[in-house]
């Protein structure tokens, strides 16, 4: 039973409130998304001052991990509970998590921070985009979840220029507590825009939210820690791995008796949500893959500012919003949706093959060119995903659904950036062995590099652009079998009818 068989002629929404609700969630969904994007032009001044440039892959991997569990989870709740508590609740979480990072004094805090900020912007995020389908019909959901896509977008623009302009201007501190403000916005308006459901008594799958986020810890520590901090085959990795396979066996067997399941099983025999959130893993791949990774280049490599390594994100945000906005109005006036992922991800694989060859010698329009693509490659991908998820679940798991589409994204996005961080570790440290000067490349920094004569500075910047290239390779990989996978989905034409 889709969300299509139990639709009904949608009764009359005052466009006022349609418009308060939408405005609402876009300036939720921009100021968790900011938490998200603002960190990545400071990374490597956060590195210089606290150390840790083998951790700091940690700093993104700890939101991405904590989002990825938030986000079924929270999705549920609203289900349940109605979503404006719940966003009411996800929005002190977040900036609870952006006081910590603010004020932490180590690496260790800074990533503990993260993992409380992360719980609540993934769980905003999510709720955000299935207030949209508490709105509006499924036809109408596609123009509107390609503006939240452009919304993202704009985030992912903004994000990287306040925080190359914040580290420049204040301290790094700032990229934190700039969310605050913005906190309070998105508070006020949810709570004029959204009404509150009567409160019914609700089962609440306890152990399945905790086997769930036991199932996803493990695979992220897996990658992460695999070949680098432990070696495969020691005692502590079989027991990450025994780990990980028991709390998938228990997940799914709980998950099958649960009243109210965290992640239904039914969705798995769901053609469009296997497909959909297959591609949504090997694109979130490849998408934070590029965020992290290429502002470090930049900075250390090209020798451009943080603010001038943010603005190289401008082509691909412009990208993503502009093919997330057409997607959207061409998913509306048509009904139609399936070439659209299939276009993409074949643009996404050449855009992250052309990023295989990046080096020092590279021109900076060359590789801005590039990121254009991989925003062009991303946009579609996104405005799909969610309207054809929730147009192919029954109404009453539309949280659940709408959470799977963020939840498998940023599962790819904390198993990849971790693996990839992984990657480049052991690359800088086989490329660079003995050209540091007794300087661990933990504390490799811009202002180092510039530091050294000019032979051992172009020796480095060789080393950093090869370790990097296993990078993208992988993720070029990744998007041509999303291509692939996208060929697969059966499409169910989109309703133009509101749900009951």
């Amino acid at each position: 039973m889709t969300a299509t068989a139990d639709s009904v002629d949608p009764s009359p929404l005052s466009s006022a409130s349609v418009r308060l609700g939408l405005g609402a969630v876009g300036i939720t969904l921009l100021f968790a998304s900011l938490g998200q994007t603002i960190v990545s032009p400071a990374l490597p001044v956060i590195v210089a001052e606290l150390g840790g440039l083998d951790h700091i892959t940690w700093v993104i991997t700890a939101y991405l991990l904590a989002s990825t569990v938030g986000a079924p989870i929270a999705g549920k709740l609203g289900d349940l509970y109605g979503r404006k508590m719940v966003m009411w609740g996800a929005i002190g979480v977040f900036m609870l998590g952006a006081v910590l990072c603010g004020l932490a004094q180590s690496m260790g805090v800074l990533i503990l921070g993260r993992l409380v900020q992360g719980l609540g912007g993934g769980s905003l995020i999510v709720l955000s985009m299935a207030v949209v389908g508490d709105l509006l019909p499924p036809r109408e959901r596609g123009r509107a979840q390609g503006v939240l896509g452009a919304a993202f977008g704009v985030s992912t623009v903004i994000g990287p220029l306040l925080g190359g302009f914040l580290v420049e201007s204040l301290s790094w501190h700032w990229i934190f507590f700039v969310n605050l403000p913005f906190g309070v916005l998105a508070f006020v308006l949810l709570g004029m825009a959204l009404d509150s459901p009567p409160r019914v008594q609700r089962s609440i799958d306890y152990a399945g939210a905790a086997l769930l986020a036991a199932v996803l810890s493990s695979a992220v520590l897996l990658s992460n820690m695999g070949g680098t901090v432990l070696p495969w085959a020691s005692v502590e990795m079989a027991g990450l791995m025994s780990a990980f396979v028991l709390a998938l066996v228990g997940f799914v067997a709980v998950e099958r008796r649960a009243a109210e399941p965290i992640l239904p099983m039914s969705l798995f025999r769901n053609n469009t949500f296997l497909v959909i959130n297959a591609v949504g893993f090997l694109v979130g791949t490849a998408m934070f893959g590029t965020i992290t990774f290429l502002p470090l280049f930049l900075q250390i490599v090209k020798g451009v500012t943080p603010t001038v390594s943010g603005l190289f994100l401008l082509p691909m945000m412009g990208g993503l919003i502009v093919t997330s906005t057409l997607a959207g109005q061409l998913m509306s006036r048509t009904g139609r949706y399936k070439r659209l992922p299939i276009g993409s991800t074949a643009i996404l694989a050449l855009a992250m093959l052309s990023l295989t060859q990046v080096s020092a010698e590279t021109p900076l329009w060359s590789i801005a060119l590039s990121l254009g693509g991989v925003g062009i490659g991303l946009g579609p991908v996104f405005a799909v995903g969610v309207a054809a998820v929730q147009n192919a679940v029954p109404f009453a798991m539309l949280g659940v659904g709408t959470a799977s589409t963020n939840m498998f994204r940023l599962i790819g996005g904390s198993i990849g950036t971790a693996a990839f961080g992984a990657i480049f570790s052991a690359g800088i440290a086989r490329h660079l062995e003995g050209e540091l000067d007794g300087v661990g490349f933990s504390s490799l920094s811009a202002a180092y590099v510039r530091s050294l004569p000019p032979e051992a500075q172009a020796l480095v910047t060789d080393g950093i652009s090869s370790a990097l290239h296993p990078v993208f390779w992988i993720a070029a990989a990744m998007s041509a079998l999303a291509f692939g996978i996208s060929m697969l989905l059966n499409e169910q034409p989109l309703s133009a009818t509101r749900p009951a």
